[in-house]
């Protein structure tokens, strides 16, 4: 009986002993869990696009669409330096990812374009961007707000809003959106952004290259050289325009700013026929 009663002490000091372990455990693992990045260290923490909208190839991977090489693209910035005369961006639909029906209706676009039409952009007509249009969007400056539940990135121009949240999953059937349905989490030093559930009425990218519901995007946002610029690499996931999947880059430049309000529809000079949205009556 003695006996008995001795084991029985012994395991349960064994058990107290383990518990007490996990318990000491268990605070080291969270306080060695890196903190999530700071997007934006101050309230007027904006980040500007690098370069002229388009998304940049990774190695290794098919590359995204770009300026048709027979046709000189030359920005607005370069323009004010040399004084030549600003040009259109054509998609090269040379690319041998993209599907054929893709080729097809950016040829026609492409036509239109170099006969006269304005080219499309998002910005330019105060429509949605769309995901990844969202990242390569000009004439303004990205804005993010985070929370434990849910980051917001504003661009200013038009306040073009995303909603990333970081509490839950993916709905079951996602009904198609604009932005669609984006779940978010932490690795470590990076953001990563899983987005389905998006409608076909947008670009993927400056260069109108088009894509189907099927699309999905994956993004990791993270801070790079000392948080002096913010970098997003992009997968792209649409097999209803693609051969396969491929990935791309987008940079920005951190700078001191204050939210500005640019309603584009106020602001459109409408010297070109933008096709900017307008209702059938005035709301006053």
């Amino acid at each position: 009986m003695r006996n008995t009663c001795r084991k029985r002490q012994i395991l349960s000091l064994g058990l107290l002993v383990c518990l007490a372990g996990i318990a000491a455990v268990q605070p080291t693992m969270a306080a060695s869990a890196p903190p999530p990045p700071v997007f934006s260290p101050t309230a007027q923490t904006a980040w500007v696009g690098i370069g002229i909208g388009a998304l940049l190839p990774v190695p290794g991977s098919p590359k995204p669409v770009m300026q048709d090489p027979a046709y000189r693209y030359i920005s607005n910035d370069e323009s004010g330096v040399t004084g030549e005369q600003p040009t259109q961006r054509i998609g090269d639909i040379g690319n041998p990812n993209l599907k054929q029906w893709a080729k097809d209706v950016m040829k026609k676009d492409n036509d239109e374009v170099l006969a006269g039409k304005f080219a499309f952009t998002a910005r330019s007509s105060c429509k949605p961007g769309g995901v990844p249009g969202f990242d390569v969007l000009l004439g303004g400056a990205l804005f993010i707000v985070q929370s434990p539940k849910e980051i917001t990135m504003i661009f200013d121009g038009n306040a073009e809003t995303r909603h990333i949240w970081l509490d839950g999953s993916h709905s079951a059937n996602p009904k198609p959106s604009w932005y669609g349905e984006s779940v978010g989490h932490y690795e470590g030093d990076t953001l990563v952004v899983d987005t389905v559930g998006l409608n076909d009425k947008t670009f993927l990218d400056n260069y109108r290259t088009p894509h189907t519901d099927k699309l999905h995007v994956t993004e990791r946002w993270r801070l790079i050289e000392n948080g002096a610029k913010l970098e997003v690499a992009i997968t792209i996931d649409d097999p209803g325009t693609f051969n396969e999947p491929w990935q791309a880059l987008r940079q920005y430049d951190r700078k001191n700013r204050t939210f500005t309000e640019l309603i584009c529809s106020e602001n459109n000079s409408k010297l070109f026929d933008y096709g900017t949205p307008t209702a059938e009556r005035p709301d006053f």
